[in-house]
């Protein structure tokens, strides 16, 4: 995904029962990595951290939907990485049990969450050659704490989206917590707003640009 010059590296899998796109950042240097939207599978997910050899410091999640978020405990206790959620989907992580029994899924009881997400917060990795890489924008509609996390490190800004814009399409809203009104203003107000040559990782299924969802995104028309 991204230049082999650049001293940070993204790579994104699909992970879990629903494929969930699962974002790896990592500097190539130090190894340091964070991670968003570890999923529900946590055995492919330490494979392929074994596999990178890099230490994990942060799980970020874009909402906390168990397909997203539903094995993250078990990744802390492998890694001792944090676990981020914004505080709005805090109802939805206590609940992830019965998230899991809904869809036929086994999930864990959860732990606890390490730290809350707030909006415009910024991350960034030890290595003095990777600044500020990663910003959190907070984007209420598929879930009340719905986050995107967005990077212009690279000359063409990334957007890690989670379920809140699909390509051609937008978050499902009929789940608790979902408000129609609420994620179309947060994507008009927030994420159309970026360059148009924005890539958006989208939480399942293709990538897409923020030009192509403004021209051919029927929900956002």
């Amino acid at each position: 995904m991204t230049d082999k010059n650049e001293p940070l590296a993204i790579e994104t899998i699909p992970v879990g029962s629903y494929g969930c796109n699962c974002s790896i950042l990592y500097s190539k240097k130090t190894r340091e990595a964070l991670i968003i939207d570890p999923g529900n599978d946590h055995i492919t997910l330490l494979k392929k951290i074994s596999e990178l050899n890099i230490t994990v410091k942060k799980l970020l999640h874009t909402h906390a939907h168990f397909d997203h978020i539903g094995r993250s405990n078990e990744i802390r206790k492998s890694t001792g990485a944090s676990i981020h959620l914004h505080i709005d989907d805090l109802f939805l992580y206590q609940q992830l049990q019965m998230q899991g029994q809904f869809f036929g899924q086994t999930v864990d009881q959860p732990g606890p969450i390490d730290h809350y997400l707030n909006h415009d917060e910024e991350f960034h990795f030890e290595d003095i050659e990777i600044k500020t890489f990663l910003k959190t924008i907070h984007t209420p509609g598929h879930t009340p704490g719905s986050c995107c996390f967005i990077s212009n490190y690279f000359s063409t800004p990334i957007l890690f989206a989670g379920d809140t814009l699909f390509q051609n399409s937008i978050g499902r809203t009929d789940l608790p917590g979902g408000d129609s009104r609420k994620i179309i203003a947060s994507i008009k107000e927030n994420l159309l707003i970026l360059p148009d040559e924005t890539k958006v990782v989208t939480g399942h299924g293709p990538a897409t640009n923020i030009l192509h969802e403004k021209k051919f995104n029927p929900f956002l028309s």
